[in-house]
């Protein structure tokens, strides 16, 4: 069989969580190889996938990858990691400590106001 792949993968066994619904529905997977452009993961049963791109979530790796599967055969999926990629999961805990102090500052103007400082 003709090996089509841009770079050498390396074999692994990554726990991976896979997101392959719009409404952030997950599977757990495994990963069995890795490369920097794409990976062979492993569900524990058949899985409809979206054909467009999923999410793939490898904590052992601490990364995040949008990939484009390429194929797949029972619960085998081969995938292609999309150029977009961000090289780090998205964090939004800047957001939520704004959120945090704005509402704190609302809470102190409140307490201030209930016991008549103002």
């Amino acid at each position: 069989m003709l090996d089509r792949r841009e770079s050498v993968r390396d074999k692994v066994m990554y726990g991976g969580v896979a997101e392959i619904g719009e409404h952030g529905a997950t599977r757990d997977c495994i990963v069995r190889n890795i490369s920097d452009h794409g990976a062979t993961i492993e569900f524990s049963n058949d899985v409809q996938l979206p054909r467009e791109q999923l999410s793939l979530r490898i904590a052992r790796k601490g990364r995040s990858f949008l990939a484009k599967v390429i194929w797949w055969r029972d619960n085998f999926v081969g995938v292609a990691f999309r150029a977009e990629t961000p090289a780090e999961p998205v964090s939004d805990l800047g957001e939520r400590l704004r959120r945090s102090e704005i509402k704190k500052r609302q809470l102190e103007r409140r307490i201030d106001e209930l016991l008549g400082e103002r």
